[in-house]
């Protein structure tokens, strides 16, 4: 079959992109990767992907511009309540046998994930015996999420979902409101690090007890989403866990037989 103009562009551009910034987007999924792409090229004003790889390979501003596009920054608090309250009524009574724990939240976005985790941790006792690892590969998004400060606009969906996922106070217990935003209590980080890290390139860092991968194994090739599945087992310590976005499953993946299914409605898994 023959390979159209745009999608050897595009392959071209993601080895170029490998090349030069040491970012791996060629095993992400092709129908997201030429959406994503394809808006870039009008937003950044090239008439195509050959263009906007020129610009690429000789502005780091532009790659800078480009990644927020192939990442799409986008997350909320307590997204799928439901699958908040199943960490909190089903992994969490776990958790609270260890003195200590480690949680890796890998494709943090723009933190709003690391902050619901963080308040749910600290409702449950266990936060002041936790550390939080908190990753993603897009500078820019972790940025947001270091400082913990949201639009107020966004808060009310997020104290509904906060309320429907199993919260025992008010989400606005947690943040202090001013100029039309949320400052998210600083206290909350104190266990948290946030860092760099590629699913696709970087290797284990820490063994881990709790593993939350929500919404990223979609943008994966099968290839990708096997070598994340690795790093998670890898990462997490026996009978540790491991939860994923409500379209992501274990099913056909080369880990299937590696965990056990706690909630596969809410992709709650526990490793064998």
């Amino acid at each position: 079959m023959q390979i159209s103009i745009n999608d050897i562009e595009l392959r071209l551009l993601m080895e170029a992109i490998y090349l030069k910034y040491s970012y791996d987007f060629r095993d992400y999924a092709g129908s997201s990767q030429r959406r994503r792409v394809s808006h870039a090229i009008h937003q950044l004003g090239c008439a195509t992907i050959s263009a906007l790889q020129e610009k690429v390979l000789h502005d780091p501003k532009v790659f800078s511009q480009l990644l927020q596009y192939l990442t799409i920054p986008v997350s909320s608090m307590f997204r799928d309540p439901t699958y908040f309250y199943g960490v909190r009524e089903q992994i969490f009574p776990f958790l609270k046998t260890y003195p200590s724990l480690k949680i890796w939240i890998a494709g943090c976005s723009t933190g709003e994930e690391v902050y619901s985790m963080a308040i749910m941790l600290r409702e449950e006792g266990l936060l002041e015996r936790s550390l939080i690892y908190a990753t993603d590969i897009n500078p820019q998004s972790l940025e947001t999420a270091k400082k913990g400060i949201y639009p107020l606009e966004k808060i009310e969906a997020y104290a509904s979902n906060y309320i429907k996922s199993g919260g025992k106070h008010n989400l606005s217990d947690y943040y202090t409101a001013a100029y039309d935003t949320a400052l998210f209590d600083r206290s909350l980080t104190e266990n948290i690090t946030f860092a760099d890290h590629s699913l696709a390139t970087d290797s284990v860092f820490s063994e881990t007890h709790l593993v939350c991968c929500r919404n990223v194994l979609i943008y994966f090739n099968k290839g990708l989403q096997n070598r994340a599945l690795g790093l998670f087992h890898e990462s997490l310590c026996h009978k540790g866990f491991l939860t994923l976005g409500s379209k992501e499953s274990l099913d056909f993946s080369a880990y299937a037989d590696k965990f056990t299914a706690l909630s596969k409605q809410d992709r709650l898994f526990r490793k064998l």
